[in-house]
């Protein structure tokens, strides 16, 4: 889309620029210096094809110096033009032809994005033809459609300008929600898995539970509420758990521990292999811990990401506010 738009616009350009050569050329009168008018539109040729033709690595943007040769060409353009006529012939049809061949080569800065050097140009013509016709008599012969030319130019490039950035906007918008949706179907998705798996760890226990009324004998209201604390730390713990550590969790549960697992996001944008590490000391310090109540919790923190807490008694007592264990695990594994 952009290489048709561009393609359309440089032809357009050359279009007119040739035209508008093509009107100094064809003189109905003999100039007193010839060569100064060749001259003059073999500059403007030049000038012009560079100006629409010339690449910029970076960007559609023109280049500096050919934004300063375009200037300093319509400069010289008007000059040499009076210089080959008589000044009676100033306004003829093929005298005037720099008015609107000027005019282009501003629209061209304009739209590759050398504004200032559009405007300078505009203001050489307005000076230039104001100075050898006269202002009104310039006006006449085509300087207000040079004017209107740039002007609209650059109300152009600002609204394309602006729509390009709102499509780029609306793109990166619609990216990152896009990228939401697929990550909450993940965690719905995982969600849902741990659930069928706390879910099959507990169903036995919940069936025999329905089956006896509540009447268990005490290992298995041990096992009903193993599964119960297994049912609530996949629910809200999942990314902390694999084998080791649920196997932990269990052990210290049967030892009449009370486990508490929050997970806050404190492995999010951490990689898998760390994770695995993360997880396997989790599992270690679970497995060494003496304290009556452990409080794992992953909280959203730039440089620790889970830490433990174990307290000396067990909720509700008198020593629960004595910290018998406090470990906490980094983000990054420490350099060795």
């Amino acid at each position: 889309m952009n290489r048709t738009v561009r393609s359309v616009a440089t032809s357009l350009a050359v279009g007119f620029a040739m035209y508008f050569a093509a009107r100094g050329v064809w003189w109905i009168e003999q100039p007193t210096a010839p060569l100064l008018m060749v001259a003059a539109i073999a500059l403007y040729l030049l000038v012009v094809n560079i100006a629409i033709l010339g690449e910029s690595v970076v960007s559609v943007r023109m280049p500096l110096w050919s934004a300063v040769f375009a200037l300093i060409a319509s400069l010289l353009i008007p000059t040499l033009v009076a210089l080959s006529l008589e000044p009676t012939s100033y306004t003829a049809p093929f005298a005037t032809w720099y008015i609107g061949g000027l005019g282009v080569l501003g629209v061209v800065c304009i739209v590759r994005r050398r504004f200032l050097f559009g405007w300078l140009i505009l203001l050489v013509l307005v000076v230039s033809s104001a100075t050898h016709l006269g202002i009104v008599v310039a006006l006449n012969l085509g300087l207000v459609g040079s004017i209107m030319w740039i002007v609209v130019a650059q109300l152009l490039v600002m609204f394309w300008d602006r729509a390009v950035r709102d499509t780029e906007r609306l793109a990166d918008i619609q990216q990152a929600v896009s990228a939401w949706h697929a990550t909450q179907e993940v965690r719905q998705r995982e969600r849902r898995l741990r659930t069928q798996y706390a879910l099959a760890v507990a169903g036995p226990v919940l069936s025999r539970t329905v089956a006896s009324r509540g009447a268990l004998t005490e290992d298995e209201r041990l096992e009903a509420r193993l599964a119960e604390g297994r049912l609530r730390d996949e629910l809200r713990g999942a990314d902390l758990l694999n084998d080791d550590v649920r196997d932990a969790i269990t052990e210290v549960r049967r030892r009449g521990v009370v486990v508490t697992v929050f997970d806050e996001g404190g492995l999010d944008d951490v990689d898998e292999g760390r994770r695995a590490q993360i997880r396997d000391e989790l599992a270690a310090v679970l497995a060494s811990a003496t304290a009556g109540r452990l409080i794992i919790r992953a909280a959203r923190d730039p440089r620790i990401a889970v830490t433990v807490v174990g307290r000396a008694g067990s909720a509700g007592s008198n020593d629960d506010d004595l910290v018998d264990l406090w470990h906490e695990i980094p983000r990054e594994d420490a350099p060795k």
